[in-house]
C-alpha cells in the first residue's frame, strides 16, 4: 500500500494539530462504553427508621458510573483521521462530479411535449 506523507516543522507541530482540533471539533469529552445508568450502590446515608422517600432511599446511583470520560483519542490520532477523512471525501467527491458530467454528456434529455388542447 502506498504511503502519503507531509512534514511540518517541529515549531508548528503543535500550531497545526491544534487549529485542526479546533476547526473539526475535536471533543475533550465523549460518551462512556462503560456507563451503566442502571448501576446503585447502598446509600450510606439511608435510615431504616425513617420513612423511604427521595432524600431517604436504600440505594443511590453509582458514582463511579460516569456518563462521559475524558476522550481516549489523541490530538495526532483525531488529526490523522481528520486528514484522511479529508483525503477519501475529495475522492469521493470528485468522483461523483466526474460521474454526473459522464451522465449528462451521454444522456438524451430532449423530450417531446405536446399541448393537447391546441
Amino acid at each position: 500500500m502506498a504511503q502519503f506523507a507531509i512534514e511540518i516543522a517541529d515549531a508548528d507541530v503543535a500550531r497545526v494539530l491544534n487549529a485542526i482540533a479546533m476547526n473539526y471539533g475535536m471533543p475533550t469529552h465523549v460518551d462512556n462504553p462503560d456507563y451503566d445508568s442502571s448501576a446503585t450502590i447502598a446509600n450510606p446515608d439511608y435510615d431504616p427508621n425513617v420513612p423511604e422517600s427521595p432524600d431517604n432511599t436504600p440505594t443511590i446511583p453509582d458514582p463511579i458510573q460516569v456518563p462521559l470520560i475524558d476522550n481516549p483519542e489523541t490530538i495526532s490520532q483525531f488529526a490523522n483521521k481528520i486528514v484522511r477523512q479529508f483525503l477519501a471525501d475529495n475522492v469521493t467527491s470528485h468522483e461523483i462530479n466526474a460521474a454526473k458530467q459522464a451522465a449528462a454528456l451521454n444522456a438524451d434529455t430532449s423530450v417531446d411535449i405536446s399541448d393537447p388542447l391546441s
